[in-house]
C-alpha cells in the first residue's frame, strides 16, 4: 500500500472529505495539522511552494494537490492503483 500524507487544517471541510475518502478506501495516512503553522506549514510550502490551501495530499512522495484533485482521480478510475488498493 502507499505512503499517504496529508496536511489539514482544523474545521476544515476539504480535509475531512479527503479523509474521510482515503478511509473508505481502507487507506491509512500520516495527517500533519498545520492549523497554527509552525515547521509542517513550512515543510507543505517547501514540498509544493505554491500551496496555500489544504489539504495538501501526498501519494509516496508525490504531490497530488488537494481535495479536489484527489476526487478527480478517484472518479477518472486512477486513484486506486496508486494507492494500491484493489
Amino acid at each position: 500500500m502507499a505512503h499517504v500524507e496529508i496536511y489539514t487544517k482544523a474545521l476544515c471541510g476539504y480535509c475531512h472529505r479527503a479523509k474521510q475518502l482515503l478511509s473508505g478506501k481502507g487507506v491509512a495516512f500520516e495527517e500533519y495539522d498545520i492549523t497554527l503553522g509552525g515547521p509542517k506549514a513550512r515543510e507543505m510550502r517547501e514540498r509544493v511552494p505554491d500551496a496555500y490551501t489544504v489539504p495538501q495530499i501526498f501519494i509516496d512522495g508525490a504531490a497530488v494537490g488537494g481535495c479536489d484533485e484527489l476526487m478527480a482521480l478517484d472518479r477518472a478510475g486512477r486513484l486506486d492503483p496508486l494507492l494500491g488498493v484493489q
